[in-house]
């Protein structure tokens, strides 16, 4: 609706992660260097933290863009509340091999097997679970067989795990020392700054088009910044309503009244 008036090709401010309009603050950008720095010296688990929103799903699929389809093999779990039957199988299937067990055990053996010949056959095997605060703490032991599967200098499987803090609680446990003391990479990330947030902003504005026509005053993005205590996708959401309310008052500039309303709106839900 209001991306011709305001000179946008497209909208600067979805919900939905996109790597295409990652912002790259400086504690995203060291994130990002750790997922790489984990995945490209086959350290075996590296695990990402976060609060929801923060964009921790948009800097994963950041990283899976980059890995060379030649190289990489990548697993991408959606349902981390499956059994190890189903966990194993899902491996298998995105292996393109055959599941011909309910067995745990033999599923294991299968997996190790597959996973020693792409080894040979010079490609790493990459497993990703998002939401990773959803798995059990007997998942997450399975997890550290399977990251236990080596060569004499690296590890054959690489994994990720990424969750919101209820993950890092979890692996607190003292149950899953073991698993802990096996992940070498890890960074949890945190809500953006003040300046921060006006410089992700004008970026995203930047990205979708704008020409520097659509600016957010300090104070609108001030307020903005509050209240989304600096998680980016509700800043997201409040910057869309506030370019919906200049819009509907003929306006040009985001001002404070405008971050008031989307505020307000906000805060209804």
């Amino acid at each position: 609706m209001y991306l011709p008036y305001f000179g946008l090709a497209r909208s600067p401010f979805g919900i939905a992660p996109d790597p295409d309009f990652l912002y790259l603050s400086p504690q995203h950008g060291e994130a990002l260097a750790h997922l790489r720095y984990g995945i490209g010296q086959r350290k075996g688990i590296v695990v990402l933290t976060g609060e929801v929103g923060c964009g921790k799903t948009t800097l994963l699929q950041a990283l899976l863009r980059e890995l060379s389809a030649r190289k990489y093999r990548k697993i991408i779990l959606k349902n981390p509340t499956v059994d190890l039957v189903d966990l194993y199988g899902q491996v298998l299937h995105d292996l393109s091999l055959p599941t011909n067990s309910r067995s745990p055990l033999e599923l294991l053996d299968q997996v190790a097997d597959a996973l020693r010949r792409y080894e040979r056959a010079g490609r790493d095997i990459v497993l990703v679970i998002d939401e990773a605060q959803n798995l059990s703490a007997q998942m997450l032991e399975q997890l550290r067989l399977l990251s236990n599967l080596e060569t004499k200098d690296h590890r054959i499987l690489q994994i990720i795990l990424v969750g919101q803090p209820e993950l890092r609680k979890m692996l607190r446990k003292k149950e899953l020392r073991q698993l802990r003391q096996r992940i070498p990479v890890y960074y949890d990330l945190r809500p953006l700054r003040f300046l921060e947030t006006v410089k992700y902003v004008n970026y995203r504005l930047a990205y979708a088009g704008s020409n520097g026509g659509v600016k957010f005053s300090l104070t609108a993005a001030g307020a903005i910044h509050l209240a989304a205590k600096g998680i980016p996708r509700v800043i997201n959401g409040l910057c869309d309503r506030a370019l919906l309310s200049a819009y509907a008052r003929s306006g040009h500039g985001i001002a404070l009244r405008d971050a008031r309303r989307a505020i307000r709106d906000f805060r209804r839900l």
